[in-house]
């Protein structure tokens, strides 16, 4: 164990400055695409956090002015990496993964399942994202509604379980058994706290994840 009297300093507005930080989900979907330490152009970044060029761009730099964060230009490219001189990169990643991360691992793996119409994590870890009082989730229940084959659904949840490190319990529903809500399941989802990875383009009333934030209903 270090001793706490070699460390830098964090004083309180310190620390608050950094919870604002990531009031935003869409910034917790920027500092997450980079917690592999990689250096990434700019406009990448943006693709791979799921928002626009300029939210990403006002994103980074709040977090580039928080030290958290480096920037470097390439050419005509903004290059952005995490801020390995930061003690607080390493802790902060790992909170938000914990936090944030199974949104977006769901929506990588199973964003290309054939005959999906809809993905939605439900139970403990929706409430606990929504903000819901309760113990901390121990996995990951995911509705996939649509038609897509089993053995795709469970090899998607494979893939989350092991970036994730958490188990993950896929269940599938017929599109008309979600739209006529007499399953006692789908009931159940829809009258609880789930979360939206993907749904339709013409869905409505629905938030995509880019626009969820905890305590929304």
């Amino acid at each position: 164990m270090r001793d706490p009297s070699v460390l830098p300093s964090v004083g309180d507005a310190d620390i608050a400055a950094v919870a604002r930080l990531f009031a935003d989900p869409a910034r917790c979907a920027v500092l997450l695409a980079l917690d592999d330490g990689r250096a990434l152009p700019a406009s990448v970044l943006a693709e791979e956090a799921g928002v626009s060029r300029s939210t990403a761009s006002s994103h980074l730099t709040k977090l580039t002015e928080a030290g958290l964060l480096r920037r470097r230009n390439v050419g005509r490219s903004a290059m952005v990496q995490a801020n390995p001189n930061n003690r607080l990169v390493e802790p902060l990643a790992e909170v938000l993964f914990l936090s944030w991360g199974p949104l977006q691992v769901v929506a990588d793996e199973f964003s290309s399942l054939d005959g999906a119409e809809r993905v939605l994590i439900f139970g403990s870890w929706a409430a606990r994202y929504l903000q819901r009082p309760g113990p901390p989730p121990g996995d990951v229940d995911v509705l996939v509604v649509g038609g897509p084959t089993r053995e795709s659904v469970y090899d998607a949840a494979d893939r989350a379980e092991r970036r994730l490190g958490m188990p993950v319990n896929p269940v599938i529903r017929a599109a008309d058994a979600w739209r006529d809500a007499v399953d006692p399941l789908i009931q159940q989802i829809q009258s609880g706290p789930f979360a939206v990875v993907l749904v339709p383009d013409e869905a409505t009333g629905e938030k995509p994840p880019a626009t969820m934030r905890p305590g929304d209903d």
